[in-house]
C-alpha cells in the first residue's frame, strides 16, 4: 500500500466521512551546506521523491485530532488549547504529534476568523532518523492542507516559516529553515540555493540526469534526535563564537577573519567556527561550479565538506566515514554525510553505471567493520509540497 493510500485508510479509522483531500510534502537531501542555516548562512538542498501524505478533513467541534501510521494511538486536543500547550506544556504531547499540532498552532492566528477543527491522518515513506528531514515533510504536508482548508492564502515561504516555528517551539528542536524551504519549494532535477539570512531563494538546475549521475543515499541506521544532545551543543558553540568575535552571526565571518578567530577563541570553538565559515564558502563555490562546469565538477567540494564535518565540527560517526570511503572506492565522484550528524545518512554522487557497485561496496565495508547493514537507495531531485 502506498503512503497516500495508507493515509486515506488511517483517516477512515478517525472519521466516517471522506477526507477533504490528501496533501503531501517531500523529505530532502542537502547537497551541501551543513549547520550553516541557523548561522544565517547558505545551503543547497533538494526535495526528494519520498513524501509524507496527510489525509485531512474538517470537523465541527473545534478540535484537532492527529493520527500516524507510526503511532499506536491518535492524539486529540481543542484548537483553543494549543496556545496553552505550546511551548510551555509541549511535553504533555507525544513528540510525533507535536509536529502536526505545532503547525496548526502556528497557522491558526493567520486566519481572519474562526477555523474548523480537523482530523489529520499521516503516513510517510520518508525514512525516519536518516537525515532526510522526515519532520519537515510532516510539517509541509500539514501546512499546505491547513492553508487550503482554512483559507489562509499564505505563500510557500510563509508556510515554511510556520513549519520551522513549529519545530523550534512546539517540538523543541533548534533547527534552521532549510528543511522546510526545500520541502516547500523543490523542483525536478534542481536544488534550492537559500540565503538563510534574507530567505531569498534561487532554483539551481543540477543536471544530474543529463550527466548520468545518481544520488545514492546510505542510511547508516544510526539514529539521532535533534531536540537533544550534540546538535544543540554545536549550535551553542556557534553562538558563542559569534558573540566572542563581535558579530551578529557566523555569516559575518570570512576566511580572512580566521587567523584572528584562532587567537580569540578556544581551540574547540575555533574549529566549530572554521567549519561554518568554510562550509558557507563551499556552498557558494558549488553553486558557481554547477552553473559554469556542471555536476561532474563538484566532487571535491563534497569531500571537503565531509572532512570539515568530521574533523572541525565533529558530527560524523564511524559508519558515516565508512560509507563515504567505500562509495569513493567504488567510483563515486564525491560523497559526504548529510543532515544534522551523529548518525543518519551519507550521500554519494555516482555515475549511473556504478550505482550497483557502489551500493555493494558500502554494504561489504559495513559488514567488514562489524556494523549493521545499511539501507542504500537512490533519490531523485523532485517537486515540493502539493495537493495530491
Amino acid at each position: 500500500m502506498s503512503a497516500a493510500d495508507a493515509a486515506g485508510a488511517l483517516f477512515a479509522t478517525l472519521s466516517a466521512g471522506e477526507p477533504a483531500g490528501v496533501w503531501s510534502a517531500p523529505g530532502r537531501v542537502n547537497l551541501i551546506g551543513e549547520h550553516t542555516d541557523y548561522n544565517d548562512g547558505f545551503v543547497l538542498p533538494f526535495a526528494i521523491e519520498a513524501r509524507t501524505h496527510a489525509a485531512v478533513g474538517a470537523r465541527a467541534d473545534g478540535r484537532v485530532r492527529v493520527a500516524s501510521t507510526f503511532a499506536d494511538e491518535a492524539v486529540e486536543v481543542g484548537l483553543a488549547e494549543l496556545d496553552a500547550l505550546f511551548p510551555a506544556r509541549r511535553d504533555e504531547i507525544p513528540e510525533w504529534a507535536r509536529y502536526p499540532l505545532g503547525v496548526a498552532w502556528t497557522l491558526r492566528p493567520s486566519a481572519s476568523g474562526d477555523v474548523p477543527g480537523v482530523d489529520i491522518a499521516l503516513a510517510s515513506d520518508v525514512p525516519v532518523g536518516a537525515g532526510l528531514s522526515s519532520s519537515a515533510a510532516i510539517e509541509g504536508a500539514v501546512a499546505v492542507a491547513l492553508d487550503e482548508l482554512w483559507g489562509l492564502g499564505l505563500d510557500r515561504r510563509a508556510l515554511a516559516a510556520a513549519g520551522r516555528r513549529a519545530e523550534n517551539e512546539a517540538v523543541g528542536a533548534p533547527t534552521g529553515i532549510m528543511d522546510q524551504t526545500a520541502s516547500m519549494l523543490g523542483q525536478a532535477d534542481a536544488a534550492i540555493f537559500l540565503d538563510c539570512r534574507t530567505l531569498q531563494t534561487q532554483i539551481i538546475p543540477l543536471g544530474f540526469a543529463e550527466a548520468q549521475l545518481e544520488v545514492l543515499v546510505i542510511d547508516t541506521g544510526v539514529k539521532h534526535a535533534h531536540a537533544t544532545g550534540g546538535y544543540a551543543e554545536r549550535r551553542a558553540s556557534c553562538e558563542l563564537g559569534a558573540r566572542l568575535l563581535g558579530v551578529p552571526s557566523l555569516r559575518d565571518v570570512t576566511a580572512a577573519d580566521l587567523p584572528r578567530a584562532a587567537q580569540v577563541l578556544d581551540e574547540v570553538t575555533f574549529r566549530r567556527v572554521r567549519h561554518i565559515v568554510t562550509e558557507n564558502q563551499r556552498v557558494l563555490e558549488t553553486v558557481r561550479t554547477l552553473r559554469e562546469s556542471g555536476p561532474l565538477a563538484i566532487g571535491a567540494l563534497l569531500l571537503a565538506s565531509h572532512a570539515s564535518m568530521r574533523d572541525d565540527f565533529e558530527i560524523s560517526v564511524p559508519e558515516l566515514d565508512t560509507a563515504v570511503d567505500a562509495a569513493l572506492s567504488a567510483g563515486a565522484i564525491g560523497s559526504r554525510m548529510t543532515g544534522g550528524g551523529f548518525g543518519g545518512a551519507a550521500i554519494a554522487l555516482v555515475p549511473s553505471d556504478r550505482v550497483a557497485a557502489a551500493a555493494d561496496a558500502v554494504t561489504t565495508a559495513f559488514a567488514a567493520s562489524g556494523f549493521a547493514a545499511p539501507h542504500v537507495f537512490t533519490v531523485t531531485p523532485s517537486a515540493g509540497a502539493r495537493r495530491d
